[in-house]
């Protein structure tokens, strides 16, 4: 296995974590976001507030996404063990 083919590789890992956790991280950033405006107007300084909306947000992102999470996992995985047959043989 060459350098290049490893970094293919880890490019490919890379990419394929950054693709599962974007919907997550957008939709905490958004209603992190919207909860400090709300903070603002309101003058509400409770740090705590922004947890429970957050994770609620994201338990329905998962439920949303899971499947199409786990399709792009199994195909990476699949990809993986190509590759690492290829190589061996």
């Amino acid at each position: 296995m060459t350098q290049g083919e490893i970094l293919t590789v880890l490019r490919d890992a890379l990419f394929t974590c950054l693709k599962l956790a974007a919907p997550l991280l957008v939709v905490s950033v958004v209603v992190g976001l919207i909860i400090s405006i709300f903070q603002a107007a309101t003058q509400v300084n409770e740090q705590t507030i922004t947890f429970v909306p957050k994770i609620i947000a994201i338990a329905i992102v998962l439920i949303a996404t899971g499947p199409w999470m786990m399709n792009t996992l199994v195909d990476f995985v699949n990809r993986l063990f190509t590759s690492m047959i290829t190589y061996i043989k």
